[in-house]
């Protein structure tokens, strides 16, 4: 293989990376070897190239597999040349390693964690004494500018593997992550030529693709760059102006859907998240992207990803945030003040400054801790889940009353409690017997009321922060109430978006704290589909043995998709509705719905005022 130079045409632009490129740089100048890791589309390869450009110096590349052996990567003799000339060094055909050793240039080893081990460690004298020892042709050593620079995606990634220690020890690392929006959509336009609308659009989607929950891999900018050239070519070719929605649908078709991985375990496909995301960002009854500088209200509730600098977002009714799929440090910070206390570094949070808060501020630190458990942040989020199974199920013993159920004197069969004469002459013919039968005597006596219970938890893009929190604390004072009064009747628990998720089935009892972890995870997204969760809870109450079917609703009752909720209320005797943190509107709405469905309608907007609610409706 040889040295490949250079480019002499108009690079790709470096954009942003300049405290990578310094790390780089100055590795580079001190003798160093680096692995660059990072995701696909971070600027691994054009990092150094740039680099290599400034230095004036030959890249050699290799392309880092299963099937890159020994013998590829140093060179092996020529079997003809040997025939003739036997073992001579002009019979060896130079591997990429030595060709970069011998002229002092840069091996780039591509995908360095996909390579066998028996291959790396060749690299190992390499790296450590400048030279390799090539049976029957001897001693090879680099030159003085010989360095090796490898780039790889994170270790767990599909079909990578953890690099060795001996090689780890032996190179310095750095580390690339995607780039803010602002540098994206400056990528992209610089690489694609174009601007504007179409370029917001098209970073918005690709970035979108990296907060969605059942994605386990989304698009580089890469993606955008593609998406806005096609998007751009499909309007030209079919005569648009300005571009349709259905071109945009079949352009992020194309430049996206091949680079999503779906998250193991979920059914559903890249097209699917596409489309889901396109709804966010262009409506189906807008004639255009939605512009962030419009003031006018979209026909769904606030949902999907945070507020950029600039670009295309969702509408929103006013007075509702947005809720993200994720959320990084950034925003949370400056979302909650107490953010850096309760998590002071990457992937640490600290319980007892969490605690701090929540004797301080309950509503605040609760509103922290329901954001923390969908944190961009892994190892942050799984601490704050484990968390919130704890805190919120503690809040939630504060108010919620037993749920006893009430006592009514009705008929018995069994002989307890007192004569009821009437129903046994009714049931006693006097001419079949002299005397009436022990099967003819009807007692009374006090029966329990047996009701079974299902809450309904509304998590579309409105829900997020205290409002999550309010219906975590409320879904546990619901759960305990139904263990502390001795019900046999464990109450189902759904959560609903677009879609309906059962969390609990009727009659089915889970750990509480490993219910709210998973509840306080809920994020949803797209339209509201309120009937549907009705018609749920419905079905969930119908396979139990009660004298009454109840659903507790946590909702702003605005639903923006599926038939009316009016007309899903069958199957169920008595509907209740804790409405949180509601504006004139969902207040409105949540006391009409309650209205219909024979109960009443509670709006809670602090913690304190869970556990009254509840005792109102479940008392």
């Amino acid at each position: 293989m040889t040295p490949r130079p250079p480019a002499t045409a108009t690079p790709p632009p470096i954009v942003g990376l300049r405290r990578e490129r310094e790390v780089l740089t100055v590795a580079l100048a001190t003798g160093r070897h680096v692995v660059i890791e990072g995701p696909p589309g971070t600027g691994k390869s054009t990092l150094l190239r740039s680099i290599a450009r400034d230095a004036h110096q030959d890249v050699v590349f290799v392309e880092g597999n299963a099937e890159l052996t020994p013998a590829r990567l140093i060179g092996a003799f020529d079997p003809s040349q040997v025939l003739v000339d036997g073992y001579q060094p002009a019979s060896f055909v130079d591997g990429p390693l030595l060709t970069a050793m011998r002229g002092g240039g840069l091996l780039y080893l591509e995908e360095l964690n996909r390579v066998p081990e028996e291959t790396l460690n060749v690299l190992i004298t390499v790296l450590t004494e400048g030279e390799i020892a090539v049976p029957r042709l001897g001693t090879v050593h680099a030159g003085a500018r010989f360095r090796l620079i490898a780039a790889m995606n994170p270790f767990d990634a599909i079909g990578t593997a953890r690099v060795s220690q001996a090689i780890a020890d032996r190179m310095c690392r750095v580390v690339l992550g995607y780039q803010d929006e602002p540098s994206e959509r400056l990528i992209t336009s610089s690489v694609s030529g174009l601007d504007g609308r179409v370029v917001e659009l098209a970073v918005a989607l690709t970035r979108a693709t990296r907060e969605h929950r059942d994605v386990r891999m989304g698009s580089s900018v890469r993606g955008a760059i593609d998406l806005a050239l096609v998007l751009t070519g499909l309007g030209e070719l079919r005569g648009e102006s300005p571009l349709g929605r259905e071109t945009a649908r079949d352009a992020a078709y194309a430049a996206l859907s091949g680079r999503i991985r779906i998250a193991d375990g979920v059914d559903r496909t890249p097209e699917s998240v596409i489309d889901e995301l396109l709804d966010r960002f262009w409506p189906a009854d807008e004639p255009e992207p939605v512009n962030p500088d419009d003031d006018a209200d979209g026909p769904g509730k606030a949902d999907g990803l945070p507020p950029p600098a600039a670009g295309f977002q969702p509408r929103q009714r006013p007075g509702r945030e947005q809720a993200g799929r994720t959320q990084g440090r950034q925003q949370l910070a400056a979302r909650h003040e107490h953010f850096e206390e309760v998590s002071p570094e990457l992937g640490e949070l600290d319980a007892e400054a969490f605690d701090a808060v929540l004797a301080q501020d309950p509503e605040a630190a609760a509103a922290l801790l329901a954001d923390l458990a969908v944190a961009t942040d892994v190892q942050l989020r799984a601490a704050a889940r484990r968390l919130a199974g704890r805190v919120f199920i503690q809040l939630g013993k504060v108010g919620p009353a037993k749920a006893r159920g009430t006592r009514r004197l009705g008929p018995a069969r069994n002989g307890e409690g007192d004569l009821d004469l009437d129903r046994t002459l009714d049931r006693w013919d006097p001419g079949l017997s002299g005397r009436p039968a022990p099967e003819d005597l009807v007692t009374r006596s006090w029966t329990a009321h047996r009701r079974a219970i299902c809450l309904v938890v509304d998590m579309s893009g409105s829900m997020q922060g205290l409002a999550v929190a309010l219906a975590a604390v409320a879904a546990s004072g619901v759960v305990l109430a139904a263990e502390e009064g001795g019900s046999k009747l464990e109450p189902a628990v759904l959560a609903f978006s677009a879609g309906v998720k059962v969390l609990q089935p009727q009659g089915v009892r889970r750990p509480p704290e490993d219910l709210i972890a998973e509840l306080v995870a809920l994020r949803g997204h797209g339209t509201t589909d309120l009937a549907a969760g009705l018609r749920e809870a419905s079905t969930q109450l119908a396979g139990a043995v009660a004298d009454e079917r109840m659903v507790v609703l946590l909702s702003d009752c605005l639903h923006t998709a599926g038939d009316d909720p009016m007309t899903a209320l069958g199957g169920i005797d008595r509907l209740h509705v804790l409405c949180p943190l509601p504006d004139a509107g969902a207040e409105a709405a949540a006391a009409a719905l309650a209205a219909r469905g024979g109960g009443i309608s509670q709006p809670v907007r602090r913690l304190a005022e869970v556990g009254p609610a509840l005792t109102r409706v479940l008392g």
